[in-house]
């Protein structure tokens, strides 16, 4: 199977150049990796580690230094495709939400100024798109403060999909929520991904979730790509150091909460 996305030597060097503090420099060193379609890849650090760096390098809100990203073998320099294909959803769904609209407005907005379709048309993907992630096709007449947390996250989501994306991108997706409702998230995005065939890289501190739901893992230390490999193996057999003390940490957390 050809990869869905393929990432080659993608870097980002910065400077912050601010009067009042030490300069301070903002770096990820070249990084590779493919995805292929129905994959779910793990980026694995701590904080400081790079991981949200690299989101943001996906989805074009940051523009790297070098390197290449390809979706379906075709370069994505146009910033409308890469917004189309590679999508984010937000870990803070209630702060994501504007209170003053109303779920149909949210989800209409980048329909409006990424798609051609009129506006039957994009009530019609609309209330697809919430039968999708489990809502109501009523729900597009609701408010943030109308929503229960749950709801709220499967909006997050909701704005994910509305363009038909090939890939999603969430940094810690399930950090906020509790855990009824995080499991809740974890089952429809792996039914989604199944369903749809999508593409998952998701960003989490929560190692138990990265080794239930990804395939394979990239572990970041301090902007560089130290590990990477099936999950099975980098949980069992890691290589680094740095990978061995992040789930020694992990199983020694286990084991006290037991």
């Amino acid at each position: 199977m050809n990869p869905l996305l393929t990432v080659s030597n993608l870097s980002y060097c910065k400077k912050d150049k601010s009067w009042f503090a030490k300069q301070e420099r903002f770096s990820l060193a070249p990084v590779s990796f493919e995805l292929k379609a129905g994959e779910t890849m793990a980026i694995m650090g701590e904080n400081g580690s790079g991981k949200s760096l690299l989101a943001k390098l996906l989805v074009g809100v940051a523009r790297p230094s070098a390197g290449e990203i390809l979706l379906n073998g075709e370069s994505l320099h146009d910033k409308r495709q890469r917004f189309q294909a590679i999508r984010m959803i937000f870990q803070h769904s209630k702060e994501s939400l504007n209170p003053a609209l109303t779920l149909g407005s949210l989800l209409e907005e980048p329909l409006i100024l990424n798609t051609d379709l009129d506006a039957r048309e994009r009530k019609r993907k609309i209330e697809e798109t919430l039968k999708l992630v489990g809502m109501l096709p009523e729900h597009q007449y609701f408010y943030r403060h109308m929503l229960s947390e749950g709801q709220r996250q499967r909006v997050a989501v909701a704005r994910a999909l509305i363009l038909n994306p090939q890939v999603l991108v969430a940094d810690e997706p399930f950090a906020a929520l509790d855990p009824s409702v995080r499991s809740q998230t974890v089952n429809l995005l792996m039914k989604l991904q199944r369903d749809l065939g999508l593409g998952f890289i998701f960003i989490s501190h929560n190692l138990g979730i990265v080794r239930h739901i990804s395939d394979r893992i990239l572990v970041l230390e301090a902007g560089q790509l130290v590990e990477s490999g099936k999950t099975d193996v980098i949980f069992n057999w890691p290589k680094s150091d740095y990978t061995r003390r992040l789930i020694h940490a992990y199983q020694a957390l286990i084991s006290r909460d037991d």
